[in-house]
């Protein structure tokens, strides 16, 4: 099956190597390119692509906006982040629209096109990098401001559930987990997705701004 890709970046170099290197790969396919987040949106709704790879600075509407706006549609297309990540400061606004990952602009195209395949599969890619700017974010909060409550829904997850929920939020993968509680793979991923399915979250994205929202992930270095 191929994936179908829209490219949405205002620097018009960037999609044409991000296109270029799509070109020759059989398994993926650029229905399209916006140039803004308000193109990015319209686009979304006429081709439904798989995946939209996102810039976050773009002029009018920016990608944060247009990422809310496509993932609380109708579709089930999928958004990508794609950033400076160094001096990008929207990491976690962008997560909280719904992107399923980020991508870094310095990235290899090999690995940006591997990461597209991922996103597409169903899954998130959140890198350890990524999680160091959520922490940053919660650090960046006001000693005095009490941590947020935990969400409600929280209380109808078991102790285990909670232990993953909380390794989930630092950043370890489902192998690390189960190194860390002494358990299988397999059981990992199974309380992984107990986790998705109570929580009512989409994918490993979600569950990690959770676990950071119902305090069970402190801040580091703050």
């Amino acid at each position: 099956m191929t994936i179908r890709v829209l490219l949405a970046d205002d620097q018009p170099l960037v999609r044409a190597a991000l296109r270029m290197v799509i070109t020759d790969t059989p398994d993926v396919d650029v229905m399209g390119e916006a140039g803004d987040g308000a193109e990015a949106v319209r686009l979304t709704g006429e081709l439904a692509p798989d995946v939209v790879v996102m810039d976050i600075r773009m002029p009018g509407m920016d990608g944060i906006e247009a990422t809310r706006l496509i993932t609380t549609g109708p579709g089930t297309t999928r958004v990508v982040v794609l950033t400076t990540f160094d001096d990008d400061d929207y990491v976690y606004g962008a997560l909280r629209a719904g992107a399923s990952g980020f991508l870094v602009k310095d990235m290899a195209l090999d690995d940006i096109l591997a990461a597209v395949r991922v996103v597409a599969s169903g899954d998130a890619l959140i890198a350890p990098s990524v999680t160091r700017r959520l922490i940053k974010e919660f650090a960046a909060r006001p000693a005095t401001t009490p941590p947020p409550p935990p969400r409600a829904e929280l209380g109808g997850i078991t102790d285990r559930e909670r232990e993953v929920l909380t390794l989930v939020g630092s950043g370890l993968s489902n192998a690390e987990i189960a190194g860390q509680l002494c358990i299988s793979v397999a059981t990992a991923k199974t309380y992984l997705t107990r986790l998705l399915a109570k929580l009512d979250a989409r994918d490993r994205v979600q569950l990690v701004i959770l676990a950071y929202e119902a305090g069970l992930v402190a801040p580091s270095g703050s």
